[in-house]
């Protein structure tokens, strides 16, 4: 059975250690720019110290102003200075997937798909060497998309079983103009990791599963028996008990989940 991991920023970490001791959950941790600048190797080293278990770990990579797809070759520096710092933890921690955010946003590139394209293959490629190094894989995540046409693409032009997609529910169901179905059309054999949340298609709200307009039923009936990485991306922990209370229900994790119930 599957067994999920829950959405926890670094700095929020040690508020949350007696959740996550109570309920034994894996774990991806959220680091962005500010916790990148004062974490030292020995606090990463000593993350595991304050878990009473051994949960399985993911990294989510920072996102905010980065783009890996960048024109300009200073900013494409600046996100790979970033990238490279999370791969120091990677090192420490071994996650199993590392998910970064695409980057891709049409109307920036005036619709030239082929520039973003060419650009991201720049940041991703010498990243790539760096997961095989430690046994990782890199997810890229869908945010803007309106369809997925450029992680299509990237994933054919990276063609590497250890590079695939970070499919986020609640990002399609605020921003895509494209069916359910061409999306798992396209994408379903590049996933390794599945981001659940839900909203009402207006904002990205973060609710739990199922208290949205998302078809999860509908979704994993299209996945198949696809094998990935499942996080619930819940903001508190109510909403991550009412998520895995709904995860439950419609995929018969029952008491195979890392997650005692609740």
């Amino acid at each position: 059975m599957v067994s999920p991991h829950l959405h926890v920023p670094y700095h929020r970490l040690s508020g949350h250690a007696g959740f996550l001791n109570s309920h034994k959950a894996n774990i991806e941790l959220y680091f962005n720019g500010a916790a990148l600048d004062s974490l030292r190797s020995s606090d990463i080293k000593g993350i595991r110290a304050g878990l009473d278990y051994n949960p399985e770990f993911s990294i989510h990579a920072p996102f905010m102003d980065l783009s890996p797809g960048a024109v300009d070759s200073k900013v494409r520096d600046a996100t790979l200075a970033r990238f490279h710092q999370v791969f120091d933890i990677a090192g420490i921690l071994l996650p199993r997937v590392i998910v970064f955010h695409s980057g891709y946003e049409k109307w920036r590139y005036g619709l030239n798909m082929d520039l973003w394209l060419e650009m991201s293959l720049l940041t991703w490629l010498p990243l790539l060497k760096m997961a095989d190094e430690i046994g990782t894989k890199i997810a890229i995540e869908n945010i803007f998309e309106d369809g997925p046409e450029n992680l299509r693409l990237l994933m054919e032009e990276m063609a590497s079983p250890s590079f695939g997609v970070c499919f986020d529910t609640g990002h399609f169901n605020l921003f895509s103009r494209t069916p359910l179905e061409d999306w798992t059309g396209a994408l379903a054999p590049y996933i390794v990791e599945l981001h659940l949340h839900d909203n009402g298609g207006t904002m990205d709200q973060h609710l739990p599963m199922g208290e949205g307009s998302f078809d999860f039923t509908r979704f994993f009936g299209l996945l198949g028996n696809r094998a990935c990485l499942h996080t619930l991306e819940a903001h508190t922990e109510e909403h991550a008990l009412r998520s895995l209370r709904y995860y439950r229900e419609i995929t018969g994790a029952g008491a195979g989940s890392s997650l005692k119930n609740p």
